[in-house]
């Protein structure tokens, strides 16, 4: 299991067709490191609930193979069922679980919603914190009408247009995605087939109407019986137990009871254990006294000291006393790094009213600084697996003048390669300097350093990628195949030049520092 964990609940406008639910559940596990942890299909509702996690990227890419298989197998023009829904793919959730924040989710809503529309073309509203605008936060507003409404306003009322993908919608419908905090689906069955009840119950406890602050609630028939069908979402706030007793109260005001309740999907451990600290009255309750909790705790933190960080692993790698991984691999890693800080600076700044106006080429910066990290990234194995290449040149026979000849032939490509690597690294890093001074100059004002810091980094990536370059490319015996990568290391270096003169002027400019 990744040590990054992201939860992604997708509901589907569909229940009744296996094979179709099937077919989607396939798509989403044949993405490695997806772990399916729940699924709930309702015949009434015509909705399947799947619930799974996995590692930011994994989840984002089975997040876009579910829609396109949906898209692909259901009908909105032919769907009915009680549930509220505007697409075969209705909404998709995004939830931090372990080492993920809030502002990861909402950044890979946002790469999902700009893939599904331009890909797939799907309509596609962001919801909850990703929103884009205040008045769509809420799910409920995008889906007014559902989606017969949708498919006629969708092309002339400006205020329903998408924020990815075509004003139109097909038989797929619109997709709603974006990332929240873990949410409670909750249904509670009266003893009753009023379902005037149910629906005269949810208007009391629900927020819209003036109950509780973060309860979301309908009135339905399901399965013959009226139901309050829920959604907490946040259960700290407006916790379980009280939500439940208040429906029972309301429901013995017009002569019925509960028979039964339902959880939909999953739910956290810790709303289940306030309601068992709420009911049982343990007023002096602390969440460590549950066994499990503590068990879990110990064991966890046992295996954290037991296992190396992969940051560790690799510093403890290039301290040895080995040729791999050497200083192309550290201007891999510094790059890395910068881009890093970039990230960080765009997300200081992205959502402050004072920097609204940068706000859409801060998400720009972000999608390039997180690409470019990964390129980089990955150039640290892929240095030293180039430089060993040249090892195991340098290793080859050399007894006869055939093996000499491929010898030769083996070490200058293999040279070549090793020149390739850093060249490419330093292309990078130059793009993460441009990207930081950019932001020295318009970014978060509080977070100027840290831009500065992304800078020096890069700059120091650039130079160590170059001697490296340099000193391979040294060692060619036709050093023509090469030239460009001279040619290049030195455009960079000219480029990165004028940017450290718009970096000091910014630092002066902005921050305060003596000219």
């Amino acid at each position: 299991m990744p040590s990054q964990l992201v939860e992604f609940i997708p509901n589907f406008s569909e229940a009744r067709r296996p094979e179709v639910v099937q077919a989607i559940v396939q798509a989403i596990e044949a993405v490695p490191g997806i772990h399916v942890l729940d699924l709930h299909s309702d015949l009434d509702h015509n909705r399947t609930v799947i619930t799974f996690v996995g590692a930011p990227s994994a989840a984002e890419e089975a997040a876009f193979q579910a829609i396109e298989t949906a898209g692909q197998l259901i009908d909105l023009d032919r769907h009915t069922g009680e549930h509220p829904r505007i697409g075969a793919t209705d909404v998709v959730p995004f939830v931090p679980i372990r080492d993920v924040t809030m502002q990861e989710c909402v950044e890979i809503a946002r790469r999902l919603g700009q893939r599904v529309g331009a890909g797939l073309g799907i309509p596609v509203y962001l919801y909850e914190e990703a929103a884009t605008r205040t008045d769509r936060q809420n799910l409920e507003n995008i889906r007014r009408g559902q989606y017969e409404a949708l498919k006629e306003e969708i092309s002339t009322n400006p205020e329903r247009r998408p924020d990815f993908g075509p004003a139109r919608v097909g038989p797929a419908g619109a997709t709603v995605i974006g990332a929240r905090q873990p949410l409670i689906a909750y249904n509670v069955y009266l003893t009753t087939d009023d379902v005037q009840i149910a629906q005269k119950i949810a208007k009391a406890i629900r927020n819209s109407s003036g109950g509780f602050r973060f309860v979301k609630a309908l009135g339905l028939l399901v399965e013959g019986r009226a139901q309050v069908s829920m959604n907490l979402t946040n259960f700290h706030q407006s916790p379980l137990a009280q939500v439940v007793e208040m429906i029972r109260r309301e429901a013995q005001r017009y002569g019925a009871g509960i028979h039964h309740s339902e959880l939909v999907g999953l739910i956290p451990q810790e709303a289940l254990v306030n309601a068992a600290q709420w009911y049982l009255q343990l007023d002096d309750f602390k969440p460590d006294q549950v066994l499990e909790t503590k068990l879990s705790a110990a064991l966890s933190t046992r295996l954290g000291e037991a296992l190396p960080t992969q940051e560790s692993r690799f510093l403890d790698e290039l301290a040895a006393g080995t040729a791999t991984p050497g200083g192309g691999s550290a201007a891999a890693h510094a790059g890395a790094t910068a881009a890093a800080l970039v990230a960080m600076v765009a997300r200081l700044t992205i959502g402050k009213k004072k920097y609204a106006d940068v706000e859409t080429r801060m998400w720009e910066i972000l999608d390039q600084a997180d690409a470019l990290r990964g390129q980089l990234s990955a150039a640290v194995e892929q240095d030293a697996s180039a430089f060993e290449s040249v090892i195991a040149a340098l290793r080859r026979p050399k007894q006869t003048e055939a093996e000499q000849s491929a010898r030769l032939q083996a070490l200058e490509a293999a040279t070549l390669t090793a020149a390739e690597v850093p060249a490419q690294v330093a292309g990078e890093a130059a793009q993460v300097l441009a990207l930081a001074v950019e932001q020295a100059e318009t970014a978060n004002l509080n977070a100027i350093s840290d831009a500065a810091s992304a800078a020096a980094l890069a700059r120091a990536s650039l130079t160590c990628a170059a001697l490296n370059v340099r000193m391979n490319v040294k060692t060619l015996q036709d050093r023509a195949p090469a030239a460009p990568l001279l040619e290049a290391i030195s455009g960079y270096e000219t480029e990165a030049a004028e940017l450290e003169g718009r970096l000091q002027a910014a630092l002066v400019g902005r921050g305060g520092l003596p000219a």
